[in-house]
């Protein structure tokens, strides 16, 4: 692999940081395609000395990503987010973006492309999330066939937005929701992983033009996984059940404050309907998973421990689960 350009769309954030340091492990060059260069530095150390590039690029300018195309063996497209934030909207960061940049890949004589998608993206689905991600992923598939498509179901590691969330919440509250009882169940995937079994698609001949479905090696309900996360921070706290209904109605008072810039809505109609569905690994068909990519999975309870210290009552100096 050594001295080939790998193109990362959205290399900054929380899979992409990941992803950027295990291909530069794997002696990629690595181009980092992002909104705000100024503030993705902290990527450069994660390689050599010239080894991770930043280049300025918004996926609503076309020409921004040509530019940073020129040279490209390959393409990762990880852009996307949980809930509109200002003017970033599903459909223009999701659906449309992904496609301009696999139109632009194409043109630019890409084959080698991967597309992270999520364990659920369907272009008919009640969620703009899921729906525009599915949308992505036909778009995608149109303009370049050889591309691979992965989806993850939820991932969890040191900056996540699941774990963390919570276990800041418990922080300051007696109670955290279960939302529609806390039975949705969930296959939850470390995020080394996943930056692991992208690159092994883009190393892999055989990853070409398929679908890779990445689950960790247990499933979880809801419940069960703040219940983990309460067992890891030593406190305990009451899972009050939700209903489905009421927990639409506290999403749409979340979704009108995330429509504020830089406001994190604690919860969205459209994560409610995300929750009505399981998010796990699907069985049969030409689905492939994270054993076909040959990567062995990293267990919660292995994980979690590691960042879960600084919401113990006493930090580091807390005393351990028995």
């Amino acid at each position: 692999m050594t001295g080939k350009l790998a193109v990362v769309f959205g290399g900054s954030g929380f899979i992409g940081r990941n992803t950027v340091r295990e291909l530069a492990k794997r002696g990629w060059r690595v181009r980092v395609a992002v909104r705000r260069p100024h503030l993705a530095q902290f990527l450069r150390p994660m390689g050599a000395v010239g080894q991770i590039q930043l280049k300025q690029a918004n996926i609503r300018h076309p020409d921004s990503i040509a530019d940073a195309l020129i040279g490209a063996d390959a393409v990762i497209n990880l852009v996307g987010i949980l809930h509109r934030e200002g003017r970033q909207r599903f459909e223009a960061v999701q659906a449309k973006g992904s496609a301009a940049i696999a139109e632009l890949a194409r043109e630019a004589g890409v084959e080698n492309f991967v597309q992270v998608s999520a364990i659920g993206a369907d272009a008919d689905s009640d969620s703009v999330y899921a729906r525009t991600k599915g949308e992505a992923e036909t778009a995608v598939r149109e303009a370049i066939p050889s591309a691979t498509i992965i989806r993850p179901s939820i991932v969890f590691g040191q900056e996540d937005k699941f774990f963390n969330k919570f276990a800041a919440m418990a922080t300051l509250s007696p109670a955290l929701p279960l939302i529609g009882g806390g039975k949705t169940r969930f296959q939850p995937i470390y995020v080394d992983d996943v930056a692991d079994a992208i690159c092994a698609a883009l190393a892999r001949p055989e990853a070409r033009g398929r679908i890779y479905e990445l689950g960790g090696p247990r499933i979880y309900t809801f419940k069960e996984l703040l219940e983990l996360m309460l067992y890891e921070t030593g406190r305990k706290r009451a899972l009050v059940p939700v209903p489905f209904p009421i927990a639409s109605l506290i999403g749409l008072a979340g979704q009108i404050a995330g429509i504020a810039p830089f406001v994190e809505p604690p919860l969205t109609r459209d994560q409610v309907r995300l929750l009505k569905r399981d998010n796990v690994v699907g069985a049969g068909g030409d689905v492939g998973t994270l054993n076909d990519l040959g990567v062995r999975p990293h267990t919660v309870e292995a994980i979690l421990p590691a960042y879960m210290t600084p919401y113990r009552k006493y930090g580091q100096f807390a005393e351990r689960p028995a």
